[in-house]
């Protein structure tokens, strides 16, 4: 027999509560709670495909896309690859307690900046079950608790592999609502848990554009949008055609669902005629929308309007655009861009640097995919998510960004004249 959900505002208080323990807890001891959940995620996983199974059944019944199904899909692999995420986060340094700065005041003062959890760390996510993970891992690792929600797409799948992090926390002494997942996946229930001020201390939005308008519309508690990736790969006039043609295909085909594939394709003119025939042969598969001086050189090319250049499409689709120069190009970028990650490929250094200096997003690339801006790329180990804003954390969030600082201050006995 189903039992009711639990109400957020108590799974709110439980993960407040939880908070202090974790926020105190050993290097060691988090390490033993990664090391020990990577070896349960191991030993369960045939109960985790097995909920996982009713998760992809009920999206496929549903119509679902097959890139979003593929994101949602949990086997044997990706299973193992969890758990290989959590143990690379247990091998990082523990960002807590580490000493960023520290001075010495005229009056003897002794002033230390200190890295410090932030507390309670709420995420709110779509059909991806290895969110729940990769995202607890970070929360613990950096000493908060992991407050998370995830879709109803993924309920079955998330509820067993928080409870293999559940355990794990116990095994090793700390309380199991270390983790706590809202089972209630409806809409009200996500509209609550994005306004437990009180009890959350960062919000981080793991989703689609309806998600993050429902964050700006709904939260009250402090969040970090993890934004869409409308990412554009930028062809020179001086690139090496045969470089570009290869991380083009890279940055769109390799994995097309995730936010940092490339969405939009950028060419100099001065190249275009050259360039353009090449990027439609290896882009098989890929639906192209393109302006009037794309489609000039392809046919094969549609038409795009003017809202194709500013979407995140996450499937075999991308825009084309030929500019008359840099100046374009970045303007271009710049209009149409969500701020997520943008790439120049050319061979002209002063191109390169007024690229990375003027294009106004999170990560600037110079001829390297969009694909690498990724936390395990970076080697931050999994990551929460890519901020596109810029206030407290822009970029991939790892475990310095989920934690903020705290002065400590020794004196002598000093009082202020």
């Amino acid at each position: 027999m189903a039992t009711d959900p639990t109400p957020v505002s108590e799974l709110a208080r439980r993960a407040r509560a939880a908070s202090r323990a974790v926020a105190v807890a050993t290097t060691g001891t988090k390490n033993e709670v990664l090391l020990t959940a990577a070896d349960l995620l191991v030993a369960r996983s045939e109960e985790i495909e097995a909920a996982n199974l009713i998760d992809v059944e009920g999206a496929e019944s549903n119509g679902t896309s097959s890139s979003l199904v593929d994101r949602l899909r949990l086997s044997g692999p990706r299973i193992e690859a969890m758990a290989g995420g959590l143990r690379g986060i247990a091998a990082l340094p523990d960002p807590v307690g580490e000493v960023t700065d520290g001075w010495v005041r005229p009056n003897g003062l002794e002033i230390r900046r200190v890295r410090v959890p932030l507390g309670v760390v709420a995420i709110i996510y779509e059909s991806r079950p290895n969110v729940t993970s990769d995202a607890a891992a970070l929360c613990i690792k950096s000493g908060n608790v992991a407050f998370l929600r995830g879709s109803s797409s993924a309920i079955s799948s998330n509820l067993v592999i928080a409870g293999v992090l559940r355990d794990a926390l116990t095994k090793s002494g700390l309380p199991a609502d270390g983790v706590v997942l809202v089972d209630d996946t409806s809409r009200g229930a996500a509209i609550e848990f994005m306004q437990q001020r009180g009890f959350v201390d960062c919000l981080i939005p793991r989703g689609g554009r309806a998600l993050i308008q429902s964050i700006l519309d709904n939260a009250t508690v402090p969040y970090v949008i993890d934004g869409d990736g409308n990412c554009h790969v930028y062809v020179d006039r001086r690139a090496d055609l045969g470089m570009a043609r290869d991380i083009v295909v890279n940055a769109k085909t390799q994995r097309p669902g995730v936010c940092n594939s490339a969405e939009s394709l950028v060419v100099h003119a001065d190249i275009a005629g050259e360039f353009i025939p090449m990027a439609v042969e290896a882009l098989e598969g890929v639906e192209l929308v393109g302006d009037e001086a794309s489609r000039a050189i392809a046919e094969s090319i549609g038409e795009a309007d003017e809202s194709d250049f500013a979407t995140e499409y996450l499937d075999l689709k991308m825009s084309v655009k030929i500019v008359s120069d840099l100046d374009e190009a970045i303007a271009h970028i710049n209009d149409t861009g969500t701020g997520h990650s943008e790439a120049i490929i050319t061979s002209d250094i002063e191109a390169a640097g007024r690229f990375t200096r003027e294009v106004d997003a999170a990560a600037v690339l110079v001829n390297a995919s969009t694909r690498f801006v990724d936390g395990e790329e970076f080697g931050f180990g999994a990551e929460i998510g890519i901020s596109t804003q810029k206030l407290h954390a822009r970029g991939p969030l790892g475990l310095e960004q989920l934690t903020t600082l705290k002065f400590v201050v020794n004196g002598q006995g000093q009082v202020r004249p």
